[in-house]
């Protein structure tokens, strides 16, 4: 008899295809991510589970999974699965690390680079039929060479961002509880500083840091106040590193120039009034949105699943 995988949302195929000859696979094809009950009785009949950012994996969902063996969270993050819960349950947790880096750094760019020349918002005006000529002062925006960038976490991602700021002749900071290997640093450019240092001299901060205690709400009224008039705000990491309704005030009333976000305080909830900020430009987190990286991402997640069910410790073990 095959262990049983339930699959809490929509899967790509490449994922599938690794897990179908060896499983009974469970799906949920609707798109809608799964209740808290639907989440407990999918663990209860489980062997394995994957699992999206948008499940809560508690303790109550865990102590029902009487035979489950790897919750595999389809995502590099997993501040969403009790993961030491599920240690003393003898349960492992795994997530999606070095293969969605590349991807996410790109898509900080696009958000660095929209946000500095106001290109959704020309963009907008040019297709409602408004332009009618070269004008001096029409969609004036900030320029990237040359400026400093501040990064808030430099894992892979911040580092895949570091090393297109190269490209730019950027002079790049970054800030995380651990400085870096002297090597690393001299290959990408970097400079270690505070962070208070980094908020007060980056044109551009960019968040690729995880959820935990130390970064739940980093960011503030305060810690805007202290950026530059003219700085852009990019976060594509977590949501509640950043009190969105203080980052909303701070672009209002021109405490920074502008921001850019893939993900909020209380997604899928967006905090009233962002949507209608010109100068906040809005996606539905999409950082890892490729299609050669999501099938990458399903592959691992597949595989970590196997490896589990196989008695072996997952490739990608949180746990």
């Amino acid at each position: 008899m095959k262990p049983i995988v339930s699959i809490t949302n929509v899967f790509p195929e490449a994922g599938l295809e690794v897990l179908r000859p060896h499983c009974e696979l469970r799906l949920n094809d609707s798109g809608l991510p799964p209740n808290h009950e639907k989440l407990k009785l999918m663990a209860e009949v489980s062997n394995a589970m994957i699992t999206y950012l948008s499940d809560k994996i508690d303790a109550n969902v865990i102590d029902v999974g009487k035979n489950l063996k790897v919750i595999s969270n389809y995502a590099a993050g997993f501040n969403n699965v009790d993961y030491n819960h599920a240690a003393g349950k003898k349960i492992w947790v795994t997530n999606t690390p070095g293969v969605l880096h590349e991807t996410t750094a790109d898509l900080t760019w696009a958000m660095m680079l929209a946000s500095a020349r106001c290109i959704v918002p020309a963009d907008r005006f040019t297709r409602e039929g408004k332009f009618c000529g070269w004008e001096a002062k029409l969609f004036l925006g900030h320029d990237i060479y040359g400026k400093t960038l501040g990064i808030i976490g430099c894992g892979e991602i911040g580092q895949a961002v570091a090393r297109r700021a190269l490209g730019f002749g950027m002079r790049v900071l970054y800030y995380q509880r651990t400085p870096l290997d002297k090597s690393i640093e001299r290959s990408l450019n970097l400079k270690y500083v505070s962070f208070k240092e980094l908020i007060k001299q980056s044109d551009f901060i960019t968040l690729h840091l995880p959820l935990n205690d130390d970064s739940r709400y980093l960011f503030g009224h305060n810690e805007f106040r202290s950026m530059k008039t003219t700085a852009v705000f990019i976060n594509a990491a977590r949501g509640k590193i950043v009190d969105d309704a203080a980052l909303l005030e701070a672009v209002k009333n021109k405490e920074i120039a502008s921001a850019a976000l893939d993900v909020y305080e209380n997604e899928p909830e967006i905090v009233e009034g962002l949507l209608s900020e010109e100068n906040i430009l809005i996606l539905p987190h999409i950082g890892s949105a490729s299609y050669e990286t999501r099938d990458r991402m399903a592959v691992l997640v597949a595989n970590n699943v196997l490896d589990a069910l196989d008695g072996k410790k997952p490739r990608s073990a949180v746990n």
